[in-house]
Formats: structure tokens, sequence, C-alpha cells
């Protein structure tokens, strides 16, 4: 791997090279006067590699090298700062090219190195349950932002997987999404095999039907209620995208083979914990190819909410396996340095 330099002040106002797709890059070859398959030797670096300057690309001509470097950057960026747990998770604060900040969290297990990224800075989908949404959104991120989150943390090498729940709702991002995803799994590209990477929304059915279409990633969904005014109670979403209007639509694609549906379900205490809950959520999924992740609720300021104890989520996880829906319990990773499951907010973070 070649030794990494990063982004300048200088640099800012260059295009970036990452998160350009192959196509995009024969077209920044064509601009230098470089042949076609200058496209495919800076993907290389760029995605393989993980080249960090552009006069690392040594397989181009030196002047070619000089003319690149006149007018493009590579764009890789290292954190602002790092947190760890004493579970070993770790939370990174980047800067991103909007100006803004995002978090990005590192989760070592046994077997697994998960990384959980960022597609936008803050998020307006305002769940009450989610600290990013009470910031807000204050702007999109690049495929080259989310890519840098990936290429910039100390455990690059490591990572098995990543999960695209992170900051932001990824489908209202639909497009910088996608295109990360496209170079994160083509062979231009990371080359990872779609298995490796998850895709969480709340359902925004203009962009999950785009993915649907286009990849064959992981989803989850974000679901935390089967009855509609309680899921509404804590997601507006629901008004404008009823959880049983995005159900209909997954019914019409095929999950039998590569592709893992998921329903996130964050258990409150006595408001969606009971076997009522068990018994419509069961008729909701049925003969849907899936499975149900509960997670527990991390408390955050201003949220008159509570977790429900480890005795009803299990309990509910039970019924749901007795229903024929397979049912697992997330362990909760992270939250002494606020990088659980919701609690991810970068505002006021830059200059603390």
């Amino acid at each position: 791997m070649a030794l990494k330099s990063w982004t300048t002040e200088s640099d800012l106002n260059k295009p970036r090279l990452l998160g350009m797709t192959i196509d995009e890059l024969k077209s920044v070859a064509a601009n230098v006067g470089m042949p076609p398959y200058a496209a495919t030797q800076m993907a290389d670096w760029l995605y393989k590699k993980h080249v960090a300057s552009i006069s690392g690309i040594t397989n181009i001509a030196r002047s070619n090298r000089i003319e690149l470097e006149e007018r493009y950057e590579i764009g890789l960026s290292k954190p602002l700062s790092a947190q760890k747990s004493a579970d070993g998770t770790v939370k990174y604060l980047f800067a991103v090219a909007s100006g803004h900040c995002v978090e990005t969290v590192y989760i070592p297990e046994k077997d697994r190195a998960t990384l959980c990224v960022s597609s936008q800075a803050g998020c307006r989908m305002n769940c009450v349950f989610c600290m990013t949404g009470k910031q807000g959104l204050s702007a999109n991120l690049t495929a080259s932002d989310i890519l840098n989150q990936i290429l910039s943390v100390p455990e690059t090498e490591s990572l098995t997987n990543i999960v695209f729940m992170g900051m932001g709702e990824p489908f209202d991002n639909t497009d910088e999404v996608l295109k990360a995803l496209d170079i994160i799994t083509s062979d231009y590209g990371f080359g990872w095999s779609p298995k490796r990477v998850t895709v969480s929304t709340v359902g925004l059915h203009k962009g999950l039907s785009r993915f649907l279409e286009s990849s064959q990633c992981h989803l989850a969904i974000s679901l935390h209620s089967p009855f509609p005014a309680e899921r509404l109670s804590i997601m507006p979403v629901e008004k404008a995208f009823p959880a049983s209007e995005t159900i209909r639509m997954l019914r019409r694609y095929d999950f039998s083979h590569q592709r893992r549906v998921s329903f996130e379900y964050i258990v409150f205490e006595d408001f969606n914990d009971t076997r009522r809950h068990a018994d419509a959520l069961a008729r909701m999924l049925k003969d849907l190819p899936c499975r149900v992740n509960l997670i527990r609720f991390h408390s955050i300021p201003g949220v008159n909410m509570r977790s429900s104890s480890t005795e009803k989520i299990e309990q509910l996880c039970n019924m749901l396996n007795s229903k024929g829906i397979i049912c697992t319990i997330r362990a909760s990773r992270g939250e002494d340095i606020s990088a659980a499951c919701g609690m991810l907010s970068s505002a006021a973070k830059k200059n603390g």
C-alpha cells in the first residue's frame, strides 16, 4: 500500500479523483491528453492500492502526473478526532466537502470489522429517537466524502463489512450513495461482494426503488412499529411513505438469493414491546424472506422514552421466532462514547 498524504487547504477547490466512476476517470484522462486505458490505471491506484497523492501513480508518465496534480487532487482527508469505547468501538469525526462534519463508527468483533458510514451531515427525517435527526439536515455527502470515511480510518485494511447506518438517510442522497456503492462493489473499484454492504433506510420509495433495481447490497428498513399511527408518532416519514406500502414494494422483488432484507426495530418500554406487536409484525412480514433485528434504545436528551428491559426484548425475540420470523437481538456497542444506534450527532463538533 502506498504511503498516504492528505488533502490540504490549498487543494480544496480542485476536483477530487476519489469518488469518480470509471467513465468519469476516462473523461479526466481525456482532459489531460492521456489514453482511455489510463482511467483503469487511476482506478487501480485509487481503489485497490489506496494511493493518496497523484505523484504516487507511478505507471503514468511524469508529465501527465504533473498536469493531473495541477488540475485535480486525490481527496483523502484524515479524521479530525477519534474516541475509543471501553468495548473497542471507535468513533471518528470527519470534515466533508460542504464544510460540515460527520461521524463514522468502527465496530470490531471476533470475526468481523464493520464500519458504519454516514451519507449526510445531519438528517431531515426527524425521527423522535435519533440525535442525528434533531440537528436537521446540513448537507448531502459526495461519493468522495463517503469513500473517504472508508479509506481514511486506520483500520481500513481490516474492514470486512460496511453499513450505511451512520448519519443521514441514504435515499435522501440517492445519486451519491448509489455512486459510492458502484465503486465499492465494481471490479474497477474496491471489488467487494455486495454481501459485505448493508444500506439502511426509513423507506423513501423513489430512492429505494432505484437501489433495488441497480444494487444487490443488503437492505435494512427502519420499522419500529407495525401500527401506522404508532410509527407515525415517532417517525414522520410514515405519513408520506407508509411501512405497509414499503413492504408491498419489497414483495415485488426476489430476495431468495444474494440480497438480505432486515427490519430494524428499536424496542421501547410500554410502547412497542408487547405480544400484540409480535402478532402484528408476524402478519405484516408473513412469507417475506427477511429477518428482524431488535435494538435496545439508547437514551438521548429531550426524549421521554426508555428502552425495554433485556427480559422483555428477549421475550419479543422469542415470540417472533416462534411465529416463523427470524429475529435476533443486536448487541449494543459504543454507548459510552455516544456511538451507538441513534446517538450520532456532529453539531458544533468541528471546532469542539
